[in-house]
């Protein structure tokens, strides 16, 4: 199995398969407008830029992190664009955990696993109990912690790493970079 197995919406709706994209790396992302790491859409954008001949971004705005998207999704997609010039594709909103999580998400964990909290890193320290007050039940497992885990997977479809909303954003870079050598 691969991520090319699934079907996910665009923000209108259309159902759209992931082979698709089949060759080139990819940047999944589940997103929120009204989050304290929305000013992260930036650097995904930098980056989408410096990338986009040979790495595709998707993102995914998804309501269940203190309810930090709260639109529709055109109204989800539009703050992209205007706040943050976002060019790269943003889907329709959907659940990354719990019973109703889309079925790329569960595979995405899966693949990935969360590899826990760093409590001599400040801002995961912070994540942590930010996540202990508003949503405990995403601290087990490798349920999704917050708005803005990404997903690198690589031209065959497969999962090669997992970043945390809290991971430096060069990390990231960096793994792309990797891919684009092999």
């Amino acid at each position: 199995m691969s991520i090319y197995d699934f079907t996910v919406r665009k923000s209108n709706g259309v159902r759209w398969p992931l082979y698709e994209l089949e060759g080139k790396p990819l940047v999944i992302i589940n997103t929120a407008s009204k989050c304290t790491f929305t000013p992260q859409f930036a650097d995904l954008q930098r980056l989408y830029e410096q990338f986009r001949n040979h790495v595709e971004f998707i993102g995914f705005p998804c309501n269940q992190f203190g309810e930090q998207e709260p639109g529709s999704n055109q109204e989800a997609e539009s703050f992209c664009q205007i706040n943050y010039g976002v060019t790269f594709p943003i889907f329709s909103k959907i659940e990354v955990n719990g019973e109703h999580a889309h079925p790329l998400f569960d595979y995405l964990k899966k693949a990935a696993p969360f590899r826990g909290f760093d409590e001599t890193n400040v801002n995961e320290k912070l994540l942590k109990m930010m996540i202990t007050e508003k949503s405990p039940e995403w601290l087990l497992g490798s349920s999704i912690k917050w708005n803005f885990t990404k997903f690198l997977i690589d031209k065959n479809g497969e999962v090669v790493a997992r970043f945390e909303p809290t991971d430096e954003m060069d990390l990231l870079r960096q793994a792309i970079e990797s891919q684009l050598n092999n």
